[in-house]
């Protein structure tokens, strides 16, 4: 009998109803490459990820036990069972459990139960779940065969019992339509031999006659059931396999160059089969360019924590929402085992934790220049505004140094005075009666500031990690300068999504920041190409809620209350459809996240092994862009609290690609190139 052999699934599922239509009763399916395929090209992937979680388990223990040395371990007893098989049946089978059971005794000594055991299976089989993905096809297919009353079965050369297996066809979705589940690992007898078909004959009481057996292996799924008379039609997918060709070239470039670790893991992460819907543009986009950059900060932000025993994470800021899910998303995959940090999300902005950082320390001429940042903040109106301040208790201290609330003090609005910053700065160091109003009016902020980190942890621990977007680190500036006094105020470790430093942050041992994908303290010319566009990220990062204006206290059980920005006005509405704009990007990044904690759990590469492919992400979507990539993803409505509504004399900047307009980005030869360039010239002055 010839092995009929196909190169489409559509061609192999026609001669497979036609051939069902023809007396046949049964047919049985190979699982793997057949009804399932990877997305890995090697299943042995699996395996590192998997001595990994164990190794964790154990340093949880106090064991020190290497992944390395986990894996050989498993190695060795695979190939011990496989060996000792071989001595009474033709194929050399293993069986999941039982060399997996030496090696958790090995590792952790004798155990009094399977708990262990039962634990790490689930997580090999959570593993395999998210790398295997049903042929959409076949599955239908099957479904089509259950219903007209055939018996559908599936069988397997693998070492997981059925068991394992139909827990993974459970999760594909198509369980109830299958008869049995068969594996060589309960039998140790295999396809490969052509064993396996006479069990089943026996076992089912089949037909050979009337069987259809379906699979990818011309040996074990056409060779072996065509010597038992058995009809077999063999796939072999050519697409498939280069699918898988390209990923194994990808990874064998990966060990000498490391920009191919990001191109492995970008093509693990890619959908398949029916995952491969229509989808909206910037979904792909949030998908395939801010979900790795995002994901791998995340990742940053977990191997500092880990490496510096940090057991208390704060995500701060409207972008710290999407930063939260991403973490809740990737570090379970990521570090699966060990013992991540507590995690929660904290109601901060910069114009809440204003005033509170006053209501102690009082306001200095460092502070006072930070108002003076955003180019529509003008005068001293101003300066109350960011913090909490009403105006009238200082007008006699401003009459004294010849100031008025309407003085220009921005050398970027007309009528600046450079005399009058120096009147101002001498105000704030020299009358004390100024700085007991400020702390007098900013008291009852800091007070309910207090309440909210008491109820929220913040000093139960002695080290918390900040997060944040960026850039300035203002928010942890302002926040440590407000709990500073108190014995119990943890160390601040502040870890940016990107650090510009604009401004020199006041770091000493106990309050740091740290850029994780750039910092202008470290020389990293391929990331400052973040700098092109910051606020993309602040609006792609939004969280759905407003922001939060102050802390007041409140005659409630908590003793305080969080205020927010009305959600009514029209800033608030332009910015709700503007998040709406950017709803299909952060669903597109969420997914994406999801997919890289889980290729590089079985990658196992760190931040650093893939910061080269990151700053190419860097590079050419934000310094080299499209035109069609900026005019879809170019930000509407950038609300920024600490922002007046002053017009000032400067101008949109001539430097900013994202700034240009859509002729000069479609017609203008070399523009991106003469930008980058000017940036790099700046980066390097500075």
């Amino acid at each position: 009998m010839k092995i009929r052999q196909f190169y489409s699934i559509d061609k192999l599922v026609r001669a497979g109803r036609a051939l069902a239509d023809t007396g046949i009763d049964t047919v049985t399916f190979d699982l793997f490459d057949t009804l399932l395929v990877r997305r890995i090209h090697d299943p042995d992937m699996v395996k590192p990820a998997v001595a990994r979680y164990i190794s964790n388990r154990a340093a949880r223990l106090g064991l020190r036990k290497s992944w390395p040395y986990i894996l050989k371990l498993r190695n060795t007893f695979e190939k011990e069972q496989r060996a000792a098989t071989g001595q009474r049946f033709v194929d050399q089978e293993a069986r999941y459990p039982d060399y997996m059971g030496r090696v958790i005794e090995t590792v952790f000594g004798p155990q009094n139960d399977d708990t262990l055991l039962q634990e790490v299976t689930a997580y090999e089989l959570s593993l395999e779940n998210a790398v295997l993905v049903p042929r959409a096809e076949l599955v239908a297919w099957l479904r089509e065969l259950k219903a007209q009353g055939k018996r559908v079965l599936i069988v397997s050369d693998i070492y997981l019992p059925a068991s394992h297996l139909e827990r993974l066809v459970e999760h594909a979705g198509f369980l109830e339509q299958v008869d049995a589940v068969i594996s060589s690992a309960d039998s140790f007898l295999a396809k490969a031999s052509g064993l396996a078909y006479p069990l089943l004959q026996e076992r089912f009481g089949l037909d050979y006659s009337r069987w259809l057996h379906i699979g990818d292996n011309p040996i074990s799924d056409g060779l072996r059931p065509t010597e038992q008379g058995i009809q077999a039609l063999v796939l072999r997918d050519g697409k498939e396999k280069f699918r898988k060709s390209l990923l194994k070239r990808y990874c064998n470039y990966s060990l000498g160059q490391h920009f191919y670790r990001g191109r492995a893991l970008q093509q693990i992460m890619l959908p398949l089969e029916a995952e491969n819907l229509p989808r909206h543009p910037l979904y792909v986009k949030g998908f395939n360019v801010f979900a790795p950059l995002f994901s791998a900060f995340i990742q940053g932000v977990a191997e500092h924590c880990l490496r510096t025993g940090i057991k208390r994470l704060y995500f701060f800021s409207r972008e710290g929402w999407l930063f939260e899910q991403l973490w809740r998303e990737i570090a379970p995959r990521l570090y699966a085992g060990a013992e991540l940090p507590q995690v929660s999300y904290l109601y901060v902005s910069r114009m809440a934790l204003a005033p509170a950082s006053c209501a102690l320390a009082g306001l200095d001429r460092e502070h006072a220049d930070i108002v003076f940042l955003p180019a529509g903040n003008r005068d001293f109106r101003d300066v109350c505004r960011v913090f909490g301040l009403q105006a009238e208790p200082f007008l006699p201290y401003l009459a004294q140094h010849e100031l008025t609330v309407e003085t220009v003090l921005s050398p970027v609005h007309e009528g600046f005075i450079p005399e009058n910053r120096i009147r101002l700065n001498e105000m704030l160091e020299e009358e004390e009666g100024f700085q007991e109003e400020v702390r007098r009016q900013t008291l009852a902020a800091n007070q309910a500031l207090q309440l909210y980190l008491e109820e929220q942890g913040f000093f139960a621990q002695p080290d918390v990690a900040l997060v944040d977007i960026g850039w300035l680190g203002t928010i942890q500036r302002f926040l440590h300068r407000a709990v500073a006094h108190r014995p119990d105020a943890p160390r601040c470790h502040g870890l940016l999504f990107g650090a510009s430093r604009g401004i020199a942050y006041p770091e000493t041992p106990r309050n740091q920041v740290k850029g994780v994908l750039y910092d202008r303290d470290r020389f990293d010319l391929a990331a400052s190409a973040m700098l092109a566009n910051l606020d993309l990220f602040e609006e792609i990062c939004r969280a759905p809620h407003p922001t939060l204006n102050a802390y007041r206290l409140a005659d409630n059980a908590a003793g305080y209350e969080l205020v927010f920005r009305r959600d009514d006005d029209a800033a608030a509405q332009a910015e709700q459809a503007h998040s709406e704009h950017f709803r299909p990007l952060q669903e597109g990044i969420l997914a994406g996240a999801k997919q890289y904690g889980t290729a590089n759990a079985l990658l196992g590469f760190t931040f650093a092994e893939l910061k080269s492919w990151l700053n190419y992400l860097l590079l050419t979507r934000l310094a080299f862009p499209k035109a069609s990539e900026i005019e879809e993803i170019r930000h509407q409505q950038h609300l920024d609290d600490f922002h007046g509504q002053h017009q000032s004399k400067v101008r949109r900047d001539p430097n900013k690609l994202w700034q240009r307009s859509s002729f000069a980005l479609r017609w203008r030869p070399f523009l991106r190139t003469e930008l980058f360039f000017r940036q790099l010239r700046e980066r390097l002055k500075h």
